[in-house]
């Protein structure tokens, strides 16, 4: 089971939407997901394998070469897209 954190700068409005389409998608996939929500001040106490944020603060983030993966999101509910990025999220893990 992965573990990962949804998260956007103050972690009320748009993370909050974001991680319910997360979990939806999880749900329809049965992909092995654990979801976390909270601010970007969550990160420093998350011990999990990615986190998930809008594009913008995705590349901010990677700017800071974290030690788990980035996962930035276009569009907050497409759930297509949200599927992909999972997908490949999950693939990056397998091998």
């Amino acid at each position: 089971m992965y573990k990962v954190l949804v998260a956007c700068r103050a972690g009320v409005g748009s993370s909050l939407m974001l991680k319910i389409k997360i979990q939806q998608v999880i749900k329809e996939n049965n992909f092995p997901i654990e979801v976390e929500h909270g601010s970007l001040d969550a990160l420093q106490g998350f011990h999990g394998d990615a986190v998930i944020t809008l594009i913008d603060v995705a590349e901010e983030l990677r700017r800071k070469n974290l030690k788990i993966g980035v996962i930035g999101i276009h569009n907050i509910i497409d759930r297509q897209e949200i599927k992909a990025a999972l997908e490949q999220f999950l693939a990056s893990k397998v091998g």
